[in-house]
C-alpha cells in the first residue's frame, strides 16, 4: 500500500519497460498547446472516509511511463477507499477489452458504446452497422450496466454531416440502453442544447432509459437545472477542481447530492494540482475531496450520497 504522497508502487516507472507495448495510448503532448507533458503518476493522497466508486475510466488506455493491468489499478484504488469503477469501451477494441476486464476483476463493472466522433467516422466509411452490431450484443453482458460513452462531440467534428451521423449514433444507443434497462452515459462537448433537445424527443417518442448520467459534466447552472428538472444524473471529474471553471462549480453547487457521481475519466482530466499528468481511479480522492469544498460540505457525507447513488444507477458488483 502507498502511504499519502508516495505513488502506489504499480504506478511507479520500473528502470525499463516498453515504449510502445500495444493497445491506445493518451498522446504525451497537452491538447491545446502542444506542449509535453510529465509523464510521472502523481503521488497518491489522503484515503477517503468513506468508499465510492469511479464512476467512468478507461484502463485499456497507456498513459505515463508504466502499462498498469485492471488488478493492480483497482488495488491502488482501493487502497485509497476507491472500491469500485465502471470501466468504459467507446469503440469496439475497447468494448471487448471491457468485457475481458469485468470477467477478470470483480471490483469492476461495464458500458460499452461508440464513441460519438468514432461513431462520425465509422458512418462515413459505411462501417457504423456492423460496429453497432458488435456493441449491441456486448451491452447485453450481465456485468455491463450501462450504454455509454454515447452523445454528441461538436469540439472534433465540426462538419454538418458528421453532426448528423452523431445525432443518429446518440439515438440508437438511447433506444438500446432502454431496451436493455441500463444506464445511459453522455459525452456532451459543446453541444448541450442538441443534447438535451435529443433526449427530450426520445423521451417523447419512447420513453428513456432508467438512468441517464451526464459523464464528466461540462455544463453551466443552466445544464445542471436541466437535468435537475427531469432527473439526470451529472458525474464530475478533474475539471471541476481547475482554477478557471467557476460556472462549473456554480453547476456543482446548484444539482442536488441525489443526482451526484464522481469520476477520473482516466487517463485525462487529472485533477489539480496534478493536472496534464497520467490519471488514474486512486485518484478519485481530490476531485471528490474537491467537490465537498465546493459544495460546503464534509467529504464523508458527500461520498455517502455519490456511493448510494452509483449503486441506484449500476446496482451491486
Amino acid at each position: 500500500m502507498a502511504h499519502a504522497s508516495e505513488t502506489p508502487l504499480a504506478y511507479r516507472a520500473p528502470a525499463q519497460q516498453p515504449d510502445d507495448d500495444g493497445g491506445p495510448r493518451r498522446d504525451a503532448r497537452e491538447e491545446k498547446s502542444g506542449r509535453r507533458r510529465r509523464l510521472e503518476f502523481p503521488p497518491a493522497p489522503e484515503p477517503l472516509p468513506v468508499p465510492v466508486v469511479d464512476n467512468h475510466t478507461h484502463l485499456d488506455f497507456r498513459d505515463g511511463l508504466v502499462r498498469v493491468d485492471v488488478h493492480q489499478a483497482m488495488d491502488a484504488a482501493e487502497a485509497l477507499g476507491v472500491v469500485g469503477a465502471v470501466q468504459v469501451g467507446c469503440d469496439v477494441d475497447s468494448a471487448r477489452f471491457t468485457i475481458e476486464a469485468i470477467e477478470a476483476e470483480p471490483r469492476l463493472l461495464g458500458a460499452v458504446a461508440l464513441h460519438p466522433n468514432d461513431a462520425a467516422r465509422l458512418a462515413e466509411r459505411g462501417a457504423f452497422e456492423e460496429a453497432f452490431a458488435v456493441i449491441e450484443e456486448l451491452a447485453a453482458h450481465p456485468r455491463v450496466r450501462a450504454v455509454g460513452e454515447t452523445g454528441l462531440d461538436y469540439y472534433r467534428t465540426r462538419e454538418e454531416a458528421g453532426h448528423a451521423a452523431q445525432h443518429e449514433s446518440f439515438r440508437r444507443h438511447i433506444r438500446l440502453a432502454r431496451e436493455l434497462g441500463k444506464a445511459l452515459q453522455i459525452h456532451d462537448r459543446d453541444a448541450h442544447d442538441d443534447v438535451v433537445r435529443i433526449l427530450l424527443e426520445e423521451e417523447a417518442a419512447g420513453g428513456l432509459p432508467p438512468h441517464v448520467v451526464f459523464h464528466c459534466f461540462s455544463g453551466g447552472p443552466d445544464l445542471a437545472r436541466t437535468c435537475t428538472e427531469h432527473g439526470w444524473l451529472m458525474s464530475f471529474a478533474g475539471p471541476v477542481t481547475f482554477k478557471a471553471n467557476d460556472e462549473l462549480r456554480e453547476a456543482l453547487r446548484i444539482a442536488p447530492a441525489e443526482l451526484l457521481l464522481v469520476e477520473t475519466d482516466a487517463p485525462f482530466l487529472t485533477p489539480h494540482p496534478h493536472r496534464g499528468r497520467p490519471n488514474a481511479p486512486y485518484l478519485i480522492p481530490l476531485t471528490l475531496r474537491g467537490m465537498a469544498e465546493t459544495r460546503g460540505v464534509d467529504v464523508a457525507e458527500l461520498g455517502r450520497a455519490v456511493a448510494e447513488n452509483t449503486a441506484r444507477v449500476y446496482g451491486s458488483f
